[in-house]
């Protein structure tokens, strides 16, 4: 009988190895607070990439910046250290020049006619221009509209940008943008923002509801201006050296999960946004509705100069997509998901 238990237990070993078999773990790292809807797409992202692959891939994601800044992120990805990324459109100009387009003010006419471009062949080529850096799109992040906040000076107009100094992200199209409405531009690490601010490094800075409050920026900016100069997406970004490392049912498995998380994170977005602005004004903070036609009249000489370059044939693209009536309604169960 002896012969029978050696069977038996070798049967028992080869069964074990294959349900050992290992779990593929991806790092992603973004530089938000845990409480961002974009943190919580992410972990949205994490759910449904272990559901597709029965437990075999899982995303552990890393928040705050404790991996690096966003720039640091990118480079990580780029030699194989990280598996993914969320980072914002601007600091990719540095990858790809064509993601210049989105600092450009007043290129989209709303939110519908943004949405039209980024999931349609314009959307899909800025994505693909990533490659050649070794940088896989994988897909888009709705982040609002960026508008202005001060500390001090409150502002309505372009003039009253004169002589303020702003914070904008490290992006040579976003300074262009503050000089041409007559302010001053200073980049800043997101990071480090909130101290400049405290210290007057900065006399202000641009961004999305969401992220002016989060960041507790309304604590020190007291005005907030709803010019919505610009609508820079969020990118999910991966390794393309890891992207490639994965089978087709991998890759397959992740695209899905990525898909579904910006269904989710859309809607949640919505949401989003009009609390931090209820909780801005409860917190003493002034918003103020613009006329925006100052604005975009103000930097028509950006767009001029544009004219004839890479962008400026991407602005002229953009301004052909035919507006849509009405955006196309979310999944009833992507909408339930967004609001549990």
């Amino acid at each position: 009988m002896k012969w029978w238990y050696s069977l038996a237990a070798c049967c028992w070993l080869l069964s074990g190895c294959q349900q050992a078999e290992p779990t593929l773990t991806l790092r992603m790292a973004h530089s938000l607070d845990q409480e961002h809807v974009v943190h919580k797409a992410m972990l949205n992202m994490a759910e449904r990439l272990e559901y597709y692959s029965g437990g075999s891939m899982k995303i552990q994601v890393y928040s705050g910046g404790q991996l690096g800044s966003e720039r640091e992120l990118i480079e990580l990805l780029q030699i194989g250290s990280l598996a993914l990324t969320k980072v914002s459109a601007a600091p990719l100009e540095g990858f790809a020049p064509s993601m210049q387009v989105f600092s450009v003010p007043y290129v989209f006419r709303d939110e519908a006619h943004l949405w039209q471009v980024l999931e349609g062949p314009i959307g899909q080529k800025l994505l693909a221009d990533l490659s050649p850096v070794r940088l896989k799109g994988l897909g888009y992040y709705d982040a609002g509209s960026r508008s202005f906040y001060t500390t001090k000076a409150k502002i309505s107009s372009p003039a009253d940008l004169a002589g303020l100094k702003f914070r904008v992200p490290n992006s040579q199209t976003a300074v262009q943008m503050v000089q041409t409405l007559g302010g001053a531009a200073t980049p800043v690490d997101w990071g480090e923002l909130y101290t400049a601010l405290q210290q007057g490094v900065v006399d202000g800075a641009e961004n999305n509801p969401p992220s002016f409050y989060l960041s507790r920026h309304y604590e020190l900016c007291k005005y907030y201006l709803l010019d919505e100069h610009t609508s820079v997406p969020d990118l999910i970004l991966m390794s393309q050296h890891i992207w490639d490392s994965l089978t087709p049912q991998q890759q397959g498995w992740l695209q899905q999960a990525v898909a579904d998380s910006v269904v989710f994170q859309r809607q949640a977005w919505k949401t989003s946004t009009a609390d931090a602005l209820a909780k801005v004004k409860a917190a003493g903070v002034e918003v103020i509705y613009p006329d925006k036609t100052a604005f975009i009249q103000a930097v028509q000489p950006l767009h001029q100069s544009l004219a004839g370059s890479m962008v400026g044939d991407l602005i002229s693209a953009i301004n052909q997509v035919q507006p849509v009536a009405t955006a196309a309604p979310l999944p009833a169960a992507a909408e339930e998901a967004a609001h549990d």
